[in-house]
């Protein structure tokens, strides 16, 4: 479980890609700290194991799924990547319930920048429309975020994130431009809510 506070950046310093497999090695100079084997990291949102230690870097694991799935597929030499440990139960809860399981892509429409104001309009994803409302909670790039508003851009319906200077200043959110893809993870709690509903009918 995360909170979707993230703590670090990493630098992609060599990608291996199998056959169904990606191997995928970053450095991690504030995460690594009290990282074992087997420790769950989040990484642009996306939960994965760690496989390998050797100092400050950190080498992963990915499937064919969360290659397909997530924007983790299009890493390369040189990438920075959002990075939370997962929490422990003596943790402050800074964010909100995260849980590393990407529901969709979210593809970056439009970027509005004024002094010390970022907004970004994100595409909803396919079939998530449903969990994400004005005020809620959403995970963006492992970030966790507000929603502002919902909106149509050039006839897609968006939701709009804004980021204040700190968060564009310790995220990989400064580096997105109208084009790029984020990893998208609704609110669990507006998953389970709108669950039981559909139950009770």
């Amino acid at each position: 479980m995360f909170t979707g506070i993230v703590e670090d950046m990493g630098l992609v310093e060599a990608v291996e890609k199998k056959r169904n497999l990606c191997t995928f090695s970053l450095y991690a100079p504030k995460v690594f700290k009290g990282v074992k084997l087997g420790d769950s990291i989040a990484i642009d949102g996306v939960c994965l194991t760690v496989a390998k230690i050797k100092g400050k870097v950190l080498s992963f694991d990915m499937m064919k799924e969360t290659l397909e799935k997530t924007t983790l597929g299009s890493l390369r030499n040189g990438s920075r990547v959002n990075l939370e440990r997962a929490m422990m139960a003596q943790d402050r809860f800074g964010g909100h319930m995260v849980t590393g399981h990407v529901d969709g892509l979210g593809k970056i429409l439009k970027v509005i920048r004024d002094k010390n104001y970022v907004e970004f309009q994100i595409a909803m994803p396919s079939g998530l429309r449903k969990f994400i409302a004005p005020k809620g909670s959403i995970c963006v790039n492992g970030i966790s975020l507000t929603v502002g508003a919902t909106r149509r851009v050039a006839r897609t319906l968006c939701f709009s994130v804004y980021m204040i200077p700190f968060t564009m200043q310790v995220t990989n959110m400064s580096e997105k431009k109208v084009g790029d893809f984020v990893n998208i993870e609704v609110d669990i709690l507006a998953r389970y809510i709108l669950r039981q509903r559909v139950k009770e009918l």
